[in-house]
């Protein structure tokens, strides 16, 4: 099981004012798709990946600054749903948090438009080419901590260095059984 993860997208948030309350709204996560990772490494999220995971307390952070929280489920600020399309999000904005003003204006600019979310993962399927050395990772189950609307994507060089040792070991496997293969038929 590997601890911490954050995965970055570009994301789909938009303002919304209605009735006198600022929302920020979008998906935090999508199920289209592959992420890259890096070359030959690629990572999907499953359709039920949050599945149990959005009873827990989550909050929704700005740059996933623990400082900096936007929203909570236990506290009704932030809601979190899955759909086809991913995990959709809203969080309410609080008016007299001027940080939380200053990131809605920034949305609502396009100033920032991507998001992220942190989890640990609890079940992942790895796929391995041995052919051409290419990995696929497909994210099973999470607990997810947190959602965050972020400035930069954030793929600590922790977590694609560890991904990248999967795949370099793989491919150095892919690779072996081939040359094998190739003094057997010789």
């Amino acid at each position: 099981m590997k601890k911490n993860q954050t995965r970055t997208l570009e994301a789909s948030f938009r303002t919304r004012s209605e009735n006198g309350e600022k929302r920020i709204e979008g998906y935090f996560a999508t199920f289209r798709g592959a992420y890259q990772i890096c070359p030959g490494c690629e990572e999907r999220v499953d359709p039920h990946a949050f599945d149990g995971a959005l009873e827990d307390d989550i909050r929704c952070l700005i740059d996933h600054d623990t400082r900096l929280v936007l929203g909570r489920t236990k506290a009704g600020t932030l809601e979190l749903r899955t759909d086809e399309e991913g995990l959709w999000g809203s969080v309410l904005i609080n008016p007299d948090d001027q940080d939380a003003m200053n990131l809605y204006a920034r949305v609502q600019r396009g100033d920032v438009s991507q998001c992220s979310f942190g989890f640990d993962i609890i079940d992942e399927v790895d796929e391995f080419n041995n052919e051409t050395g290419e990995a696929t990772f497909t994210i099973k189950k999470v607990k997810l901590y947190e959602v965050s609307c972020v400035t930069f994507p954030a793929y600590p060089d922790t977590e694609i260095s560890a991904r990248r040792l999967d795949v370099e070991r793989h491919r150095l496997e892919a690779w072996k059984k081939r040359q094998l293969a190739r003094l057997h038929r010789g």
